[in-house]
């Protein structure tokens, strides 16, 4: 079921001024849709919010985005960039998209781009969190937010075996390229945290393969119940046998938190 849209609908602005690149953070609960990247007859945030710009300026501009997360897969800090004319202020762009755009996908802040902007090939950094809720009862609350388990798990081993990721070498074990066949990264940060019941992965990468994150998360588990060494787990990453990671964690708990650029570009 789609969301309700907040607001009144603005008029299509008649809008003839020179066309100007506009970047934009965006935020959505990914839960009712298939990803970022826009698909025939379905609801992706791409082609959502190429939809309200449609509406609002008339024309059929195109969004590019700085990663395109799975189905399923939440973003508080996605980053999109779309060139359309508009002789209005930019702070009244803003409010028209987040007026006709679903309540689960809003622009949080944006701007007009540096020339040669792109969120994907510009940016130097993206940073994702994965949270686990461990409890014996399910939370209905969580429970488009985070992969939800009775069984405690060993957070130090964990920890151990996550040091594993940090540095530059070829994760393919853990994902595929999303164009080519370079697969090497460099992790900058992969750590663990709990609080009461809550247990969060972060990490922090200059960019990520296809399902790297959940593959990661999914195999830490594994370590966290017994079934992983660490150091065997080590043995996995450096193996680059996609067919040795026998768990994928699921989309709901996974979260694109921040993408980075150099000084100057937004």
């Amino acid at each position: 079921m789609s969301a309700t849209r907040p607001g009144p609908r603005p008029e299509p602005s008649a809008d003839i001024s020179p066309p100007r690149t506009f970047w934009a953070r965006v935020e959505y609960d990914g839960t009712d849709f298939y990803g970022f990247q826009v698909q025939t007859g379905k609801r992706t945030v791409q082609g959502e919010i190429e939809r309200a710009l449609q509406e609002i300026t008339g024309s059929n501009a195109r969004v590019i985005g700085a990663g395109r997360t799975d189905r399923g897969v939440h973003a508080r800090g996605q980053v999109v960039s779309f060139q359309v004319g508009w002789r209005h202020e930019r702070s009244e762009l803003q409010r028209a998209l987040n007026a006709v755009l679903e309540a689960d996908v809003a622009i949080q802040k944006m701007g007009v781009a540096t020339e040669g902007f792109h969120p994907r090939f510009s940016a130097v950094r993206r940073s994702y969190r994965y949270t686990l809720l461990i409890q014996e009862w399910r939370s209905p609350l969580a429970r488009r937010t985070a992969w939800q388990m009775a069984q405690e798990l060993d957070v130090e081993r964990m920890a151990q075996a996550s040091r594993w990721l940090v540095g530059t070498q070829d994760y393919a074990t853990f994902g595929r390229p999303p164009q080519g066949e370079n697969t090497v990264r460099t992790v900058y940060r992969a750590e663990w945290q709990k609080r009461d019941s809550m247990l969060t992965f972060d990490i922090e990468a200059n960019a990520f393969l296809y399902r790297m994150v959940r593959s990661i998360v999914g195999m830490l588990v594994l370590v966290g119940r017994g079934q992983i060494l660490p150091d065997e787990f080590g043995g996995i990453l450096g193996s680059r046998e996609r067919g040795l990671v026998k768990q994928v964690a699921p989309a709901q708990g996974l979260c694109l938190t921040r993408v980075d650029y150099p000084e100057g570009v937004l």
